[in-house]
């Protein structure tokens, strides 16, 4: 991780931010400004930035009060909160070649990839993200970041993910048999309650801020089962109860019902995709304060990659065919049960830096623009612990805000053309 680190810093210097040094203070001039809680549209409004925290919102446009003071217009500007994407992979995206590159890519290959990938998502208006599992990279990439020597969203990582052995994180899905070996607890495979307690700590070790479990399989591994259960419940509940007692939330992968079921009683944050989640489920996650985080984007994009001739391997294509349109409805059956949403798109299965795609999709499956706004904001920061600091533009918060043109509660695409950013208070973007 210390080389990982160093290299990062290293290719930083390419990647600096519009203003790197902070002014004194800083007034936003916001011809609209979207108050998130309430959903209205407020008027002339100023925010107030000093060592990056708001330190007030004020009608009317506030003036500069020294010389070392900068104002920024964004008078015809919609503004709102920093965006909050709930499940992305910052270490990879989807290719062709995907599948090949874990035998060619040195550690450093990654790293440098990464790179890119975390700039764009932050100028796409995202300054923070849930990265819900990787090599170990992620964590040396979250603290690169932090440090001010990568650009990019603040990152809060799970650091490996866990699962059974063949299951959806089996590092060695589709190796040849000499290949395989036996992966243990160190690299995210687990057979028994003490293994998942030791994979747990040992992700807690290595810097990760909340653990991620595969439930079920999944559609992107090679394995041909998507959907059936790979944990059992005293499994999950071991993950579970260790990673409380560590101060860390689970975040759960799963596609089938029983698998669901099984990591909802067991206590986890949040289910990560959900596709063939059923009514028990969601009445399940409703009486259990269960976060849903529906993924839809991943969905639509995997079906049209598998259309593709050899895009995926042969165990892939139909699981991709097969599950990925499902996710869409079943966001729709889960929003209108009145189960709790949480914005998040698994970018990487798809190019990262178009995640507000999946406000379009959510808006299509009947949820309204406030709303989803609200669930990459303030319902994110909930599900991250984070709402002292995330998720609205509040005097005490941390400066994470951007702009747009037009009125997203009218049109949600406008949040696909981000045309101002900032976070703790440095501006990054300005169009």
């Amino acid at each position: 991780m210390r080389r990982t680190s160093t290299l990062l810093a290293f290719a930083a210097t390419l990647l600096l931010p519009l203003s790197a040094a902070q002014a004194q203070k800083t007034f936003l001039h916001c011809g609209r400004l979207l108050d998130v809680r309430s959903g209205r549209l407020l008027s002339e409004q100023t925010i107030t930035v000093e060592k990056g925290r708001i330190t007030a919102v004020q009608a009317g446009y506030q003036g500069a009060a020294t010389a070392a003071d900068k104002v920024v217009d964004l008078k015809n500007r919609t503004v709102l909160p920093g965006l909050i994407d709930c499940h992305v992979h910052v270490e990879g995206e989807t290719s062709k070649d995907n599948f090949l590159k874990e035998f060619t890519q040195n550690p450093a290959d990654v790293a440098y990839e990464s790179l890119s990938h975390v700039r764009i998502t932050l100028l796409a208006g995202f300054t923070t993200v849930r990265d819900l599992g990787g090599s170990g990279i992620n964590v040396s990439l979250r603290n690169a970041i932090a440090r001010g020597q990568v650009v990019g969203p603040r990152i809060i990582t799970a650091g490996k993910a866990i699962s059974g052995t063949g299951g959806h994180m089996d590092p060695t899905n589709g190796y040849r048999q000499d290949l395989m070996g036996v992966p243990g607890p160190a690299d995210g495979v687990i057979n028994s309650p003490d293994q998942g307690r030791q994979a747990v700590r040992e992700q807690y070790k290595r810097g990760a801020d909340l653990i991620k479990i595969a439930s079920t399989g999944g559609v992107l591994s090679v394995a041909k089962d998507g959907s059936a259960p790979q944990m059992t419940e005293e499994e999950i509940r071991a993950v579970v109860e260790t990673a409380r007692d560590l101060g860390l939330s689970v975040a759960c992968h799963a596609h089938g019902a029983e698998g669901m079921k099984r990591a909802v009683r067991a206590g986890v944050t949040s289910i990560e995709h959900g596709t063939l989640m059923d009514d028990e489920t969601m009445k399940l996650m409703r009486k259990m304060g269960t976060w849903y985080v529906p993924t839809i984007t991943a969905g639509k994009s995997v079906a049209d990659s598998a259309k593709i001739k050899n895009y995926y391997p042969p165990l892939v294509t139909p699981k991709a065919l097969a599950i990925g349109p499902k996710l869409q409805g079943t966001f729709a059956r889960a929003y209108k049960a009145g189960v709790k949403i949480a914005f998040g798109t698994d970018a990487a299965v798809f190019r990262h830096g178009v995640n507000a795609l999946e406000f379009r999709y959510m808006v299509e499956a009947g949820m309204p623009p406030l709303e989803a706004i609200q669930a990459a904001t303030t319902s994110a920061a909930e599900l991250l612990g984070r709402t002292a600091d995330l998720g609205a533009l509040e005097a005490g918060k941390l400066a994470d805000v951007i702009a747009v043109e037009g009125n997203p509660l009218q049109d949600i695409n406008v949040l696909q053309q981000v045309r101002f950013v900032m976070k703790d208070g440095v501006v990054y973007k300005q169009e």
